[in-house]
């Protein structure tokens, strides 16, 4: 998943970023709102973690601003803030999830995993495409029965096509979900490189090459 982190304490912040980069998410932080505010005019996150005590803006006020304009994408607070009031107050705003600070990596990871499900329809953690399947929370390939090892950029792309069956996504697109604003500018041919390695590791016919437009999941089913 692309991440979007919102948290002025850089070293809760930092420690947040690393652990999820560490399961393989592709995160991006930033410590207030409005920087915030720019990053998600440019990048399609999958979902947002928002602090509420921070500068240039409450992010309460933030949360509020960003459902007035439609945006749609899942948002968890992270917060110190305890109290049933504040509880409802940040629902009733349009967070999907309140959760109070401390808290570990994986049960923040859970809880994004789980908010993802509930807001794609897709309410099974295991992914199944023909004689493929993914264990999202395990982390886990499996092709015709066998575990696949693939690296934590290989398994990005394969979460992203997954998440989009029926849709050719463009190199920018694929690239947007792979790679955050933190390191340097990935090789031009880089994604080229982990859709070779996806149908070496699994299945030539795992990723469908659309001329002129990107890529798309392939069938699922072994080639002849």
């Amino acid at each position: 998943m692309r991440l979007l982190i919102v948290e002025d304490d850089p070293a809760l912040g930092d420690a947040l970023a690393t652990g999820l980069r560490q399961l393989g998410h592709v995160v991006d932080l930033f410590g207030d709102g409005r920087q915030a505010d720019l990053a998600l005019a440019e990048v399609p996150y999958d979902a947002l973690v928002l602090d509420l005590g921070l500068p240039h803006g409450d992010g309460l006020e933030w949360l509020q601003r960003w459902r007035g304009r439609a945006l749609k994408l899942p948002i968890l607070i992270l917060t110190a803030r305890e109290g049933v009031s504040n509880r409802i107050a940040g629902l009733d705003r349009g967070a999907d999830d309140y959760l109070v600070k401390p808290i570990s990596i994986d049960e923040l990871a859970a809880r994004l995993r789980a908010v993802m499900r509930r807001t794609s329809g897709f309410a099974h953690p295991v992914w199944q495409h023909g004689a493929l399947q993914y264990d999202a929370a395990a982390r886990a390939v499996r092709w015709k029965g066998q575990p696949v090892d693939l690296t934590p950029r290989e398994l990005a792309l394969l979460e992203v096509l997954l998440a989009n069956p029926q849709r050719v996504l463009s190199k920018a697109q694929l690239q947007d979900k792979l790679y955050d604003w933190s390191g340097s500018e990935p090789e031009s041919n880089a994604l080229e490189v982990y859709v070779h390695h996806l149908r070496r590791k699994i299945d030539p016919g795992i990723v469908r090459t659309v001329r002129g437009l990107g890529y798309a999941l392939g069938s699922g089913e072994p080639a002849p």
